[in-house]
């Protein structure tokens, strides 16, 4: 079950990448018929673009995320030695490098990984979560965490980061094409093809105006995705699904964060703004915690 499991996220991971990519494409087209007037010229842009801005985020430091999160590094063992070792242990037995370790000072029980790969991993707690959890269950987050770090889902999500960053630059390009006068050059193709042009408008419109909620949706799914198959990974590195599911329970039970960046919302194990979940959950950053703990309960 629990290998089935894996390689089910991992297939619908590929889906939802590929997805992200179809529709930077698409956006591309999109803005550079309208902008452009030129397909093909809108399509290498948005490729320039999203290449840019992909190389721009991968090469951000862990420092930068760490302080948008108020984290602060612990240096040695000595200065928290059962959370250093926890990670250490579970590091091990993931067969990644030890990563840096920071602490939030934050009562609602949380944690995340992020860094560029798993040589440059960073790994943050509250002070809440290892207040509320005792070792098992941390060791169940921790395990967690570094299935995102041995997954590289670190990387995956930073690169989804960048894609729609790339999308809403294409977006504002587009919208702002309008009030340039963009459009106006065919307002004297009226013969032959003009039918067609016009729908060609229309529908790059309809895609420009769109595109900011599909990539979120995307992005969504793909964090979603991700906390499953980290949820199957913690349980593959510590044998204990009993250790996440209790954990997951405290964290679920439990007050929003006061101190968590809105755009690394995504990065936490778990909501931090304990956001009103929709009924369709497409808008959520986190799948249901009832249905993870549902997962967890039949390994």
């Amino acid at each position: 079950m629990l290998f089935e499991q894996i390689a089910r996220n991992k297939r619908h991971t590929v889906y939802v990448m590929a997805a992200f990519v179809v529709l930077v494409a698409v956006i591309g087209a999109a803005v550079g018929y309208v902008f452009f007037n030129s397909s093909v010229a809108g399509l290498v842009m948005a490729v320039v673009i999203a290449l840019v801005y992909t190389g721009i985020m991968v090469g951000q430091s862990t420092d930068v995320v760490m302080n948008m999160n108020h984290a602060r590094e612990l240096h040695s063992a000595d200065d928290d030695p059962e959370l250093w070792h926890i990670v250490e242990d579970m590091a091990l037995v993931a067969k990644v490098p030890m990563p840096r370790v920071f602490i939030i000072e934050d009562e609602s029980p949380n944690a995340f990984a992020t860094g560029n790969n798993p040589e440059h991993a960073a790994v943050a707690v509250t002070t809440g979560i290892q207040a509320r959890l005792n070792r098992e269950e941390m060791e169940g987050v921790i395990g967690h965490e570094m299935t995102h770090v041995r997954n590289y889902d670190i990387r995956l999500q930073t690169i989804s980061l960048a894609l729609t960053a790339a999308i809403s630059l294409l977006v504002n390009w587009g919208l702002n094409s309008f009030w340039w006068g963009g459009g106006r050059r065919r307002d004297n193709d009226r013969e032959g093809n003009g039918s067609i042009q016009l729908v060609l408008m229309l529908l790059s419109v309809i895609v420009i105006i769109l595109a900011p909620l599909a990539a979120s949706l995307a992005q969504m799914a793909l964090s979603r995705n991700r906390e499953y198959l980290a949820d199957a990974g913690g349980v593959e590195l510590t044998r204990n699904p009993k250790g996440l599911i209790d954990a997951l329970t405290k964290i679920d039970d439990s007050q929003p964060m006061q101190k968590a960046d809105p755009s690394s919302a995504a990065l936490y194990i778990s909501d931090p703004f304990k956001a009103k979940k929709s009924w369709t959950h497409l808008f959520d950053t986190h799948p249901p915690m009832a249905d993870r703990i549902a997962r967890l309960e039949k390994m």
